[in-house]
């Protein structure tokens, strides 16, 4: 997967498909605790994205998984915001990336080249990441890392943990929010199937089996009965904090030490190292370890040691510039590969699903992996019958990575020209990686994956109106719709088998509830392709409201119709001028052409405008009121310009951008400040000619201080 696409239109198609396969995964690992595919699966595809937005920049999607961290909660226990985010970690696979490492943050913070950089070592456990907050000393609260931005509330449960103080010692601060990892030890995980199996075996019920000790870790945390919880041994390790009234140390190795002093078990291994050769020892040495030590680990994490450094260096979307994670080497097996399966998703792509005879690959039975898409499948050459060399790296299913059957003289395996649903061709637009069903609205899955989607957690989140449900309704003719949905009634669920009156009357109190959804999830809700939740929250925040919304996409429509192709151009030229015209229509924040062409598109289908105004009969979607970070330059538009004494300009646009600020490459008449350091040129003769205010860099870093005002 190391070539790159020739053209932008494969690499926006690429991304759109790679955002959307890791959402998925990214909510069944998160959320459901039941992924489908390994770590180093996983990992492979966030390399691929990484490596695509590098080479093509501008087409960085909005709903990138590289802004992303987590999923989100899950419905049935309270969600609770965190009083600061808690991020994921960009991983490293090789010494050389843990030295570029290192090197980033040299660069960064301008360090001289022997400026020794001390980093902490400790294991990468595989658990549930958990928040544990103390006030006056006692546990008050625990969270969940949910979507890093809001988690569930497992306080209770938590208090169940043998390894969790209920109180921390009189010298700790006030305010301290404990970060670490719930984990079950692999004997324990080994036992707790034993004693399920043997339950079901006594009682007559099939069996619930855990497929590893970070799934029935995080299964038996997320119980609505703590007293389920106190039934399994769960276990933790501290690594880290959030929001404190104070630090004990001006270091991690230091504040980790407190943690420990407090009572706190901290990571196996953990250790300080004065240079990167000595931190690659350090997981060597775990590495080695690995398979005797009593817990599942997937690498090792290193942090910058200096708390001063890791607060200037901050944090881009989804990971901290600290941090990094040092991931081991998948483990591997061979298998056959008994059947490829087709799966149709909600956009109508359809999805090969390999089926595999079981096979035990790092202590874990794996049936199936999914081969990505048609390309994937001529790439490895496998067929059924073959046998095949499985990759995992801690979870469920692996990735194939090697056809060991592989004989080209044999034909290649025939990918269905048809929708294996509804029988419509199945089509592949230029420069796209998947097939799609061009049945639409017509074919069964798309229906009741557009329907699944509608009410799912991300989008209105109706909660028990899920797949069993809607399958049914959809069979009977119930909901065909999502304005559908709105039309149920008590009546008419209790005219059903198995529907009682409490049932009954709850789903119509949670679909009722939903009436005003908010206008992002609304938008995200309709299921636009390339309109993701993060792309649907900012058009949400750029038009406030369903008619400002409306109105722009009114105006997209008479543009795209007022706007023929030019003599001679192409199909594909015309296209993407028209794209570029409707985004500056659409005028958002992170929202390029590809995402405001499909945006005026979807609006512009006689039988979608329709869909929405049925739905809007039924629902009125709430204004949403957004507002950045107080500060004297939020919403400004901000320009560096000439060399910068005491920050590197990667800071300074972060920092600014922390003050709610946006950054702009070049001075202009919407330009509203510039910060010039020594040698500024023709940028800081331009903001004189326009009258845009100039500030040195001094100025700049006590404003960021807080110690200097604009007036």
């Amino acid at each position: 997967m190391t070539d790159l696409p020739e053209t932008e239109t494969q690499a926006a198609a690429e991304l759109e498909a790679l955002a959307a396969e890791i959402a998925h995964h990214n909510r069944l690992y998160h959320t459901e605790d039941a992924p489908e595919i390994s770590d180093a699966d996983y990992d492979a595809l966030i390399r691929r994205n990484a490596a695509l937005e590098a080479a093509f920049p501008h087409l960085v999607r909005a709903d990138s998984p590289s802004r992303q961290v987590g999923a989100a909660p899950a419905g049935h226990l309270a969600k609770v915001a965190h009083a600061r985010p808690m991020m994921s970690l960009d991983n490293a696979f090789s010494d050389e990336e843990v030295a570029e490492f290192v090197a980033r943050v040299r660069r960064f913070l301008r360090l001289a080249d022997d400026e020794p950089v001390a980093l902490t070592a400790e294991t990468k456990i595989d658990g549930l990441s958990c928040s544990l907050r103390y006030e006056d000393r006692r546990l008050v609260q625990a969270l969940t890392r949910g979507d890093g931005q809001v988690g569930e509330d497992v306080t209770e449960n938590v208090r169940t943990i043998a390894d969790i103080p209920a109180t921390l010692p009189p010298e700790a601060p006030a305010v301290f929010e404990i970060r670490g990892e719930v984990y079950m030890a692999k004997a324990d995980f080994a036992a707790l199937n034993r004693r399920l199996a043997d339950e079901a075996e006594a009682s007559g019920k099939a069996a619930r089996q855990f497929a590893n000790p970070r799934n029935a870790a995080a299964g038996s945390l997320r119980q609505k009965d703590a007293g389920v919880t106190a039934s399994r041994p769960l276990r933790f390790f501290a690594h880290g904090w959030g929001e404190v009234s104070a630090l004990p140390a001006g270091t991690q190795n230091g504040v980790v030490a407190a943690l420990q002093h407090w009572g706190l078990p901290i990571a196996e291994g953990f250790t300080r190292a004065d240079t990167v050769e000595a931190a690659i020892a350090a997981y060597r040495a775990i590495e080695a370890r690995r398979a005797d030590l009593p817990f599942d680990i997937d690498g090792v994490v290193y942090k910058v040691d200096r708390l001063d450094w890791q607060q200037r260096l901050g944090q881009v979307a989804r990971a901290p510039r600290w941090a990094i994670a040092h991931k081991f080497p998948a483990q591997q097996a061979q298998t056959t590969l008994n059947a490829i399966d087709i799966q149709v998703g909600r956009t109508g792509k359809l999805t090969p699903v390999a089926r595999l005879e079981p096979v035990t690959v790092g202590g874990v039975v794996v049936t199936n992996a999914t081969l990505h898409n048609a390309d994937e499948i001529a790439r490895l050459g496998v067929r059924p019958g073959d046998r095949v060399v499985l990759q995992r790296a801690g979870d469920v299913i692996p990735q194939i990575v090697d056809n060991l059957s592989r004989d080209d003289s044999r034909p290649p395996w025939p990918f269905p020209t048809h929708c294996p649903e509804c029988g419509s061709a199945a089509e592949r637009e230029p420069g796209e990686v998947d097939w799609r069903c061009s049945g639409g609205l017509i074919c069964p899955a798309q229906r009741v994956e557009r329907l699944r989607h509608f009410v799912s957690r991300h989008a209105l989140d109706i909660d028990g109106l899920g797949i069993t449900n809607i399958e049914s309704f959809f069979r009977d003719g119930l909901i065909q719709t999502p304005a559908d949905i709105f039309r149920l009634t008590e009546e008419t669920l209790l005219a059903r088998e198995r529907w009682a009156e409490v049932s009954a009357r709850n789903l119509i109190a949670a679909i009722d509830a939903r009436r005003a959804p908010p206008l992002d999830r609304f938008l995200f809700a309709l299921g636009i392709r390339h309109v993701g939740e993060v792309t649907a929250r900012d058009l949400a925040r750029r038009w406030t409201s369903w008619a400002g919304l409306m109105a722009m996409i009114d105006q997209g429509i008479a543009l795209r119709d007022a706007t023929p192709a030019a003599i001679g151009e192409s199909d594909d030229k015309h296209l993407a001028r028209l794209a570029k015209a409707l985004a500056a229509v659409v005028d958002t924040k992170q929202v390029g052409p590809e995402v405001a062409l499909a945006l005026i598109d979807f609006f512009a289908e006689p039988h979608n405008r329709a869909a929405v105004d049925d739905l809007l009969s039924q629902v009125s979607p709430a204004d949403l009121v957004w507002q950045t970070r107080e500060s004297a330059v939020s919403g400004q538009t901000l320009v560096f310009t000439g060399k910068l004494e005491t920050l590197s300009r990667d800071e300074a646009k972060a920092q600014a951008e922390a003050l709610g600020a946006r950054v702009a490459g070049s001075v202009s008449a919407k330009t509203d400040l510039v910060i010039a350091g020594a040698d500024a040129g023709s940028k800081l003769k331009k903001a004189a000619d326009l009258g845009v205010r100039v500030i040195d860099e001094a100025t700049w870093n006590g404003l960021v201080a807080g110690t200097v005002t604009l007036d």
